[in-house]
């Protein structure tokens, strides 16, 4: 074997040696076989050319050409010409591979899945690394120039690496490149050594002087090997890593789905503390909803349910084809109350998520895709790079209402549900059910208990909210965070859940956004700072009920405010009201009469206006409240004409303008063209627009919600089959959409167009096929 080959196997040697830092990023290491394999052809490819001997350049491109061929075959080979040249939709492939896959490396959880786009750079990563030592090493006989890539190869590993055992890889790496160092050969050594330490001297004469020659750039190489390993150590040190969120361990994480059409692990925690510090709020979602009022709607991105005591997870479940209409949430019976709402949501063009933000619980859901459903916490799941990047979806939800006393009474839960969230694991400190036990002192049932948990941490417990407090790793989180109490959504929704299964409640943690910002138009906008993590705990009728322990954070549902305890006990009588004393107190009592809620939103009076009932005297109402009184009786009978009252004077707004109501049609002008300019200017737009508005108004009236992503056409003919209209009336509505869509589109309207002719046939109607998106937005129409 020549010098040369020798140097090419080294070169390929210490090139892998340096790839396999990467091992631990991926669950699965079949990857390194494959690019093992792939760089052996293209070193042998190399080697032949340099045998031949071709120039040098040609020697670097025919080995980028084989290299090129290579990945074709493994990865396009079904877009190649005859399964190995590759052609416009080879690149096509590879560029979608690529987007994929730097996608995936920044949505997975380390070791993430070996999907085809991270496959594609690692093995890709290998082959580009490959090409230059071995082009800088061996063709250009410079071996020290070419630890920079082997360097920058273990440096990326390392900096997205969280394991300990990051130091084997690195003294692999650096042994191969210390390997390449002494293979090089003493006279390139010398050579490159010379120039790099700035000395200029003459070539050395052919072959070694006695006794001095080989010291010098012996010791030149070992100075640079030097430099080259100080700078593996230190840059790693400096970059970026993927630090892992609260309680989750810093080694190798279990992935959540191994099998095909499993359910893959993500960290959905990763960036949620770098989204809550960021000076803007950006915003990821838009969205229209049916809700009157939007404080409890929640969009919830994935649930996680499995804890070990030093991290929160989403258990390995498998996942199914999204089904037309979802099943019953476990646990809700009909007994409790039940609201539909219908949201329309839209993501921004910049955000990428693999799972759906939706209400919970989620009935139907319509979007494009390739999305997958998870029955047990009712999740949808990307596949094959699927992300919410400018993705517009449907979605009908419930709005669970369950009463205090609904939930004080509640059942105990199936067995299979308590085996499956009741867990804890024997390394959680015994503190953490003993503060659980002291905080729920007293209480009578599990309700109560949740109760005083979530009032502890938001109001009564001294907590305070801090997005700047790290966030926290190892068994000891927990009690870490009890004794500091500073934290964030994190903190607080994974140390309730966790006391909540020391006291034998089904908990576990979701984790998405708040209800976003309401805007003038009638939509929301949810922004990077509306991130969120709450509790979920599990009441036997209710199914998964919502709890907000984060102070100054999201909303308290209304079942969740604290009441008396023994008041959800059943037959329990009512205290007796205190008597009357002719004397005053001498001192106003200590009491709290402010409810939990206002006090976590700092809408509490002051206490000496708690004391006195606010401040007024005692004795009969004087003059002034019994006006007050009336006027508010008064305001509160009326207050339920208002719509009706608005309603008709709109109305009679747009009646009473000319042109809505049958008129004789103008004469046409000579040639055919149309009547007077005036008639079809603006006048003629506006009472065209004023019966379209009061067209969809009126069938708002009869329970036909405007729906603005359809075209006029299509809006009249939902409100014709919706309302079950026919003849005139039918025709009426389609030459109303008529007029509009000229109104609007036409650069010269047709005579008989406008919305208030009665004279001439109505137009055909386009025929479409059946509409499937779901009448879904609402606007207010004015």
């Amino acid at each position: 074997m020549t010098g040369r080959t020798r140097l090419a196997v080294t070169a390929a040697v210490a090139t892998l040696a340096a790839s396999c830092a990467m091992l631990p990023l991926v669950d699965k290491s079949a990857w390194i076989l494959q690019a093992a394999f792939l760089l052996a052809l293209q070193s042998v490819v190399g080697a032949l050319a340099r045998r031949v001997p071709l120039a040098r350049p040609v020697t670097v491109a025919a080995q980028a050409l084989v290299s090129l061929l290579l990945l074709t075959v493994a990865f396009a080979g079904d877009q190649a010409v005859a399964g190995l040249l590759p052609g416009p939709d080879v690149f096509r492939e590879f560029g979608q591979l690529v987007q994929e896959g730097t996608e995936d490396v920044g949505r997975y959880a380390i070791p993430a899945p070996a999907t085809a786009g991270i496959r594609l750079l690692l093995v890709g990563g290998v082959l580009v690394v490959g090409l230059t030592v071995d082009a800088v090493a061996v063709t250009y006989r410079s071996a020290a120039p070419a630890g920079l890539p082997l360097l920058a190869l273990y440096s990326v590993a390392a900096g997205l690496g969280q394991g300990g055992s990051g130091w084997l890889w690195f003294l692999a790496a650096a042994s191969g490149y210390l390997l390449l160092l002494l293979a090089e050969g003493r006279e390139r050594l010398a050579e490159w050594g010379r120039v790099f330490a700035g000395r200029r001297t003459a070539p050395p004469a052919p072959g070694p002087a006695p006794g001095r020659a080989s010291t010098g750039p012996l010791r030149t190489g070992r100075r640079i090997g030097a430099l080259a390993l100080g700078i593996a150590l230190v840059v790693p040190a400096v970059l970026p890593s993927m630090d892992s969120g609260l309680f989750e361990p810093r080694g190798r994480s279990e992935a959540a789905g191994s099998g095909r059409g499993g359910l893959t692990s993500v960290k959905p925690l990763v960036a949620l503390q770098d989204n809550l510090n960021q000076p803007a709020n950006r915003e990821l979602l838009r969205l229209r909803t049916s809700a009157e009022n939007t404080r409890d709607l929640y969009l919830r991105i994935v649930a996680l349910d499995r804890f070990d005591g030093a991290s929160w997870q989403t258990t390995e479940r498998p996942l199914a084809a999204l089904p037309a209409v979802l099943p019953t949430p476990a646990g809700l019976t009909p007994g409790v109350r039940t609201t539909r709402l219908d949201t329309t949501v839209t993501a921004s063009a910049g955000y990428a998520q693999n799972y759906l933000p939706l209400p919970y619980p989620a009935e139907e859901v319509r979007t494009e895709g390739r999305w997958r459903y998870e029955p047990e916490g009712r999740i949808l799941a990307g596949e094959r790079g699927q992300t919410t990047r400018g993705v517009r979806y449907q979605v009908a939800s419930l709005q669970v209402e369950p009463t205090a006393a609904q939930l004080a009474s509640a059942p105990a839960p199936p067995e299979q549900v308590l085996r499956a969230y009741t867990q804890v694991p024997r390394s959680l400190p015994p503190v953490v059910a003993q503060t659980a036990r002291k905080v729920t002192a007293g209480s009578a049932n599990a309700y109560q208990q949740a109760v005083m948990l979530q009032d502890w941490f938001s109001v009564g417990g001294g907590f305070q909210y801090d997005t700047q407090v790290a966030s926290g790793t190892g068994t000891d989180a927990v009690v870490r965070f009890l004794e500091a109490k500073r934290g964030f959504c994190i903190h607080f929704s994974f140390s309730m859940a966790a006391m909540a299964r020391t006291l034998g409640i089904p908990a576990r943690v979701a984790v998405g956004f708040m209800p976003g910002t309401p805007l003038a138009d009638g939509s929301v906008s949810v922004g990077s700072k509306d991130a969120h993590a709450w509790p979920e705990l599990y009441f036997e009728g209710a199914g998964w009920t919502r709890f907000e322990p984060t102070p100054s954070r999201g909303t308290t549902p209304e079942y969740a405010v604290a009441e008396p305890a023994g008041a959800g006990e059943a037959g329990a009588a009512p205290a007796p009201a205190p008597e009357r004393s002719a004397a005053a107190p001498a001192a106003p009592q200590d009491t709290d009469a402010c409810p939990p809620a206002q006090k976590k939103l700092g809408e509490c009076p002051p206490a000496d206006r708690q004391a006195d009932g606010g401040g007024q005297a005692s004795g009969g109402p004087s003059a002034g409240a019994v006006a007050g009184i009336a006027v508010a009786a008064l305001a509160a009978l009326g207050l339920p004409l208002l719509p009706m009252l608005w309603r008709r004077r709109v109305r009679a707004r747009r009646l009473a303008g000319p042109g809505l109501h049958a008129e004789p049609s103008r004469p046409a002008e000579p040639g055919g063209g149309p009547p007077d300019a005036a008639a079809a200017g603006a006048p003629t737009a506006e009472r065209t627009l004023a019966a379209w508005r009061e067209l969809t108004d009126s069938a708002w009236d009869y329970g036909i919600p405007p729906d603005d992503s359809r075209t006029p056409r299509a809006a009249a003919e939902r409100i014709v089959a919706a309302g079950a209209l026919e003849g005139p009336a039918a025709a009426s509505a389609a030459r109303v959409a008529t007029a509009v869509e000229q109104v609007l589109y036409a650069p010269r309207p047709r005579p008989g167009g406008s919305a208030g002719s009665g004279s001439g046939p109505p137009p055909e109607p386009e025929r479409h096929p059946p509409d499937t998106d779901m009448a879904w937005g609402q606007e207010t129409c004015s």
